[in-house]
């Protein structure tokens, strides 16, 4: 039997090489990484030209993950990161026509004029509120435990991380930790409250707010660091999609357009739905065959002289305010030389979940109509010194409606089946921290010889704007 691995590695996004880059440091563990395209990073794109540096995929990440501070240290890319502390750095939600400064701890966002003082009172009536049954939508959950008037916000949220519709996203899905504390407590403010004062007790100290995290040469740089040590020929090939996969006696055989593979771990490190695809060989059928996604189109924009923009890291929008731009990310302010001297340089988000459509429209269109919602909101005379169209590479994982039994399912398969571990974006969250964490554990389970459960204390994730 030829190509014999002790693992392949299915997917070369940062779940992938995050594993690659651990069972690397193994004593004589031998693996494969196998990567359908012709480069790493999976949904990583940073696009430099003319001076700018624009990103098609995710900006960066929040330095509060112990398992991606770890791997910084681990590649010695601790020493070339750029970071944007969210205590200098605001952001803005779009509410009737104009930017609303959104204050990023407790206290002031209750001291802030963002809701009027009855409706802030509503939001303490969680305190008596019963656990919600079900499965709610994230608009119906956080209208039950705290009123209405916070929709507009959460929407603003949502629409940041997943560019999703908070009338699909379901809240066991995308806040599993906080809804857990609501059954558990009875009361989502009396919960953290008792976490908060924990968590002081056992630090002894109060930590501050994280930063964003990134590179002078953009997020390209991470997915650079990670493949750069991986033999081309031992132990990663490009261009080589996977067909088929399958189990034969104590090892898992892999189809692909380079030939036959095959190894006692297999480790799929792929979005929910490509990996879905080839898990439906293996006669387990799931809940739900594949998930919705949501796709974004950024047109990054340089403007020069009379340009400017407002202090933070940029704005979005709640659907309720019917612009063009889900939001804009201030690319100049959040990391030094992303433009030119005397420019600036803004990426606005157009399309998600609720707009699909305008993912169809032309380039030009997508530029003049962008420009003309920014410049209704932003001190941006006349036309852009700089405009590219960004289009996806990929979507956006929406966990809605059947995604927990699907994770249940994923978890239960991974028990059932020896040697299988199932990761990647849009698994467990779709943040890059999220995909670090669970590369990491899926990891350490194959070097203690350790199936995977899945199943972990659901986190508490703080919400930042």
């Amino acid at each position: 039997m030829k190509n014999i691995k002790d693992t392949l590695i299915i997917g070369a996004g940062l779940s992938g090489l995050t594993v690659a880059w651990k069972l690397r440091q193994i004593p004589d563990h031998s693996f494969l990484l196998l990567e359908q395209s012709d480069r790493t990073g999976g949904a990583i794109w940073s696009h430099p030209e003319n001076g700018y540096l624009a990103e098609g995929g995710p900006h960066g990440f929040l330095d509060n993950c112990p398992e991606s501070i770890a791997l910084l240290k681990e590649t010695g890319l601790d020493q070339e990161c750029v970071t944007a502390p969210l205590s200098k750095f605001v952001r803005y939600v779009c509410m009737n026509g104009s930017l609303k400064l959104i204050p990023q701890t407790p206290a002031k966002i209750l001291a802030a004029p963002l809701i009027s003082p009855l409706e802030k009172l509503r939001v303490v009536a969680d305190l008596w509120k019963k656990p919600l049954a079900g499965e709610p939508t994230v608009s119906e959950w956080v209208d039950y435990r705290f009123g209405k008037a916070l929709l507009p916000y959460v929407d603003a949220v949502f629409t940041g991380t997943y560019a999703g519709d908070l009338e699909r996203l379901v809240i066991d899905g995308v806040m599993p930790g906080v809804r857990q504390i609501e059954k558990e407590h009875g009361s989502v403010i009396r919960g953290l409250l008792k976490k908060i004062k924990a968590a002081g007790k056992n630090t002894g100290k109060k930590k501050g707010l994280p930063a964003m995290t990134s590179f002078p040469q953009g997020m390209t740089r991470l997915a650079e660091r990670l493949s750069q040590e991986l033999d081309t020929e031992k132990e990663l090939l490009t261009a080589c999609p996977v067909n088929t996969l399958s189990r034969e006696n104590e090892y898992w055989q892999v189809e692909t357009a380079k030939g036959s593979f095959f190894a006692r771990n297999l480790v799929l490190a792929l979005p929910v739905n490509r990996a879905l695809a080839l898990l439906a060989s293996l006669g387990a059928p799931p809940p739900q065959v594949k998930v919705a996604e949501a796709r974004i189109v950024t047109i990054a924009l340089g403007f020069g002289e009379g340009a400017s923009l407002p202090p933070g890291f940029g704005y979005l929008t709640p659907e309720q305010e019917q612009r063009f731009c889900l939001g804009a990310l201030f690319s100049s302010n959040m990391f030094p030389q992303r433009a030119p001297e005397g420019h600036i340089l803004l990426e606005a988000l157009v399309g998600g979940r609720r707009h699909p459509e305008r993912l169809e429209i032309d380039d030009a269109t997508l530029i003049r109509e962008s420009v003309k919602d920014l410049q209704g909101l932003l001190n941006l005379p006349g036309e852009p010194t700089y405009a590219r169209v960004l289009r996806p590479r990929g979507g956006i994982p929406q966990l809605e409606a059947g995604y927990p039994a699907l994770l249940q399912w994923r978890n239960t398969l991974m028990q059932k089946e020896k040697g299988l571990y199932i990761t990647g974006f849009g698994w467990e969250g779709i943040g890059l921290n999220d995909m670090i964490k669970t590369a990491c554990r899926v990891s350490e389970a194959i070097k203690a010889g350790e199936q995977d459960s899945g199943e972990q204390e659901a986190a508490v994730k703080k919400v930042y704007f």
